[in-house]
């Protein structure tokens, strides 16, 4: 049976890079070689290698805190070294990041027993044997439990009164959590029988009445057994009849239920025939020989067997016991604590088992989730899911939907007990919880689910912070970190049209119209505004508004038109690609080719030379391939190139904290040696960290040294570092960058505009060929526009002036 140590420091070895660090057993090892060759006898050989794993392992700890491996060998090689105050404090960190397997408690607890046994020393093991007791079901390390108070607790052991009622709370205790256990569950009542027939040789003999009780107490301990389908129900059911003997009540010990009630037979039927239903179900488990996917099965059959029977104690005490063996199963978590939510709904039992849910699977978002749900369902304190959700934020997700889910579900929560008591909830902790997950959200998760995020808080704002200018606000910071989408504007104008606010609706389409936005979305901003005119608005403002919008709707129509034309043009050229020099113009043949009237090639080639030096307006015309390559190496002539990088030396340092900086990123590699160059990669328009970095080194040697510190962590946040590949463009590159996963405190989510980032930086003239739809006509050309259309105006009539704007619009209201 694997140990529960050996699960969980699997899933954390599943969990991490391809790329890691050296492993603390590898440091351990090339340790204990330098120590064996340098020593001089063997004993000073062993301390001294000792001493050196000690010192790698703390070394391996600060690299990689959460190493379960790490933890458990340095608590090992102190216990060995006897530090006591070093060992005390390497358990204390340990149990503060894991649960401790009943093994480790019992290591630790032998060990505090045998140091300490004077009575102040006590109270201390005793706390430890309450947090070893809520960490897993164990019966052994209850057993432990019982005999250690039974045997150091002075009133215990003075059998007063108040000995006698906390030792018979305990063992309740035990027998609610560990009394159903089938295998080993008869351990905790035996213990609780002898304890009583122990305090019934203590009642003096004639005080019958006393006795008469102590009695009573032993008899009801044996018939409530007998009602729990246990291992060896049948040896129980003798002993029981035995001590009846011994009380004077004869029976036939060769007859099963002779002398038993009627009512205690009857259970214990119900018992053995329960016992008899499971014992396959034990069988298989027990079996030495299965995997542990196959005995993880059987539990889940298990389980379902004893959830159709309908009995919550068992349920949970079977649940418990396979979380005992798969501590980091993830999917059996989820199935506990979806069982508790709907059947047991007990507030301490859900507290208890999300409380170690979330410390042994802290990656599942959805049990943080249902963990801040629960709170709320038992009316836990304000400060109490406070914490819990300021935890969650700190674990390691894969997507930026998961963080998502839980600021959602942290501001559900405010918002229902705003709603119950406005006196006593301030609604500014609603606003910093919006604000906080606009800030670390809006660049990773999805635009419709930033849309949603943004809707909600402006809906909020106005419903219960009764604040119309912070709701506008939320709209306008949508608008600015979502780049003017259309779906934005539209969100905007419905609030204001909701609350009855037409100027400042109408003041949003004058403000969007005339915005480019995808697919048809020009068009439908100009229809929604004529639209609302026609509901809401004057006469006057209909006018207004059909003359601004035919104006726009007619260069939409422009330019797509020539946008369509341009795309048969470019279709066609495909498909004479290698029979002509001309994309516009089938090939002449030969003859026709030598005919062509001198004049006409003189003015052709005359027209090739003063269209080349003109600004190219997205439309690429050129007469041949000679003529195309001339015309690039001009562009290259005339714009600045920006500055790229090789990366023949450099590491792709993901998964960093937002906070950190360039400096933060220099020390950081400091003691690694030959860090020329860091570049932290920031969004153009907030300045703000994107999560991600290159950092250049003068030598392979000193970037196989960074390398090497993969997955340490930097301000909570566990970093991927890795080489960056030269051979791939930058567009792949920031495509796959942060995507790398570890077990880390820090967020690991990837950003979502990497490769829009990269593709500013390749080609930055790109922001010069933006349409801008609103500029005058006698500065800027309308949409379309091309050197063509000069040429056939020059051709045709000698050069026509261009239109005024009043002209050209009357050109277009005539058609």
């Amino acid at each position: 049976m694997a140990s529960e140590e050996e699960n969980l420091s699997k899933t954390l070895e599943e969990s991490d890079h391809d790329e890691e660090m050296p492993t603390a057993s590898e440091t351990l090892a090339t340790a204990t070689a330098s120590s064996s060759d340098d020593s001089g006898s063997e004993e000073e050989a062993d301390e001294g290698a000792d001493e050196l794993r000690i010192q790698a392992l703390e070394q391996a700890l600060r690299n990689q805190p959460l190493d379960y491996d790490s933890h458990l060998q340095y608590v090992n090689c102190l216990r060995k070294s006897g530090e006591i105050e070093k060992l005390r404090n390497a358990r204390e960190e340990m149990n503060r990041l894991f649960p401790l397997s009943p093994k480790l408690w019992q290591d630790w607890i032998g060990d505090e027993i045998s140091l300490n046994q004077g009575a102040e020393a006590f109270a201390e093991i005793e706390k430890l044997y309450e947090r070893a007791v809520q960490e897993y079901l164990s019966v052994p390390l209850w057993c432990d439990y019982i005999n250690f108070v039974q045997e150091r607790d002075e009133s215990v052991l003075q059998c007063s009164p108040n000995g006698a009622t906390k030792m018979r709370e305990l063992l309740e205790r035990a027998i609610t959590v560990a009394g159903f256990h089938v295998t080993e569950g008869n351990k905790i009542w035996e213990a609780y029988r002898e304890y009583e027939q122990a305090l019934l040789l203590t009642i003096d003999e004639e005080n019958t009445e006393e006795k008469a009780k102590q009695n009573q107490r032993i008899r009801s301990l044996f018939h409530r057994q007998l009602a729990v389908p246990l291992t060896n129900i049948k040896a129980t059911l003798m002993d029981y009849k035995a001590w009846e003997a011994d009380q004077g009540n004869s029976n036939d010990m060769d007859n099963e239920l002779d002398g038993v009630p009627p009512n205690i037979a009857l259970n214990y039927q119900k018992a053995s025939a329960a016992y008899n239903a499971r014992k396959q179900y034990e069988d298989q488990l027990s079996s030495p020989v299965q995997s542990e996917a196959d005995k993880l099965q059987h539990f889940m059959n298990y389980i379902k067997f004893e959830e159709s029977s309908g009995d919550p104690a068992r349920v949970q005490i079977l649940y418990e016991r396979a979380i005992s063996e798969f501590a980091v199963s993830s999917d059996l978590w989820l199935a506990y604590t979806n069982y508790l939510d709907r059947t047991l709904k007990v507030a301490s039992i859900l507290k208890s088992v999300y409380y170690r849910a979330t410390r042994n699977c802290p990656w599942i978002s959805e049990l943080w989730v249902r963990y801040l749900l629960s709170l709320e369902r038992t009316n836990s304190s304000e400060e109490e899911i406070k914490s819990v959700f300021e935890q969650s934020l700190q674990c390691a997700f894969q997507t930026a939907k998961e963080y998502l889910d839980l600021y959602l579900t942290r501001i559900d929560g405010l918002r229902r007990r705003f709603s119950l008591d406005q006196r006593d909830f301030d609604f500014q902790l609603i606003r910093q919880t919006f604000m906080d997950a606009s800030d670390s959200l809006s660049a990773q998760i999805l635009p419709e689910e930033l849309l949603s995020l943004h809707k909600y808080w402006a809906k909020l704002e106005i419903n219960l912070g009764k604040d119309i200018i912070a709701a506008r606000g939320v709209w306008d910071n949508l608008i600015k970190k979502s780049g003017s989408t259309l779906e934005s504007y539209e969100g905007y104008i419905a609030m204001e049209v909701a609350m009855g606010n037409l100027n400042e609706a109408r003041a949003i389409y004058k403000r969007c119209y005339a915005k480019r936005f995808a697919g048809t979305g020009s068009e439908d901003i100009c229809h929604s505004w004529i639209k609302f005119e026609r509901e809401h608005g004057t006469l006057e403002d209909y006018d207004v508004a059909l003359k601004k919008v035919t104006t726009r709707l007619n260069e939409v129509m422009l330019f797509k038109a020539q946008q369509e034309s341009k795309g048969k043009i470019d279709h066609s050229s495909v498909s004479v690609k290698e029979t002509t020099s001309s994309p516009l113009k089938r090939k002449p043949d030969q003859k026709s080719s030598a005919k062509a009237p001198l004049a006409k090639k003189r003015r052709q080639n005359t027209e090739k030379i003063e269209e080349k030096p003109q600004p190219d307006h997205g439309r690429m015309e050129v007469d041949s391939k000679e003529q195309l390559e001339k015309e690039e190496e001009g562009k290259e002539i005339e714009k600045p190139k920006p500055e790229f990088y090789n990366d023949q030396c450099t590491a792709f340092v993901s998964s960093l904290n937002l906070r950190t900086n360039e400096e933060d990123l220099k020390s950081f590699f400091s003691d690694c040696g030959g860090a020329t160059a860091v570049r932290l990669v920031r969004d153009k328009v907030t300045g703000k960290s994107r999560g991600f970095a290159y950092v250049d080194f003068s030598d392979d040697q000193h970037l196989q040294a960074a390398i090497a510190k993969n997955k340490s962590s930097l301000h909570g946040a566990k970093l991927s570092i890795a080489r960056s590949n030269p051979s791939r463009s930058k567009n792949s590159r920031s495509g796959t960058a942060g995507s790398s996963r570890g077990r880390g405190t820090g967020r690991r989510f990837p950003p979502r505009n990497e490769s829009k980032s990269t593709e500013e930086e390749r080609n930055p003239s790109k922001e010069k060929e933006k349409v801008t739809f609103a500029a005058p006509r006698s500065l800027m050309k309308p949409l379309g526009w091309n050197k063509k259309d000069d040429k056939g105006k020059d051709e045709a009539g000698g050069g026509e002036q261009l239109k005024s704007n009043e002209a050209f619009r009357n050109l277009f209201l005539k058609k």
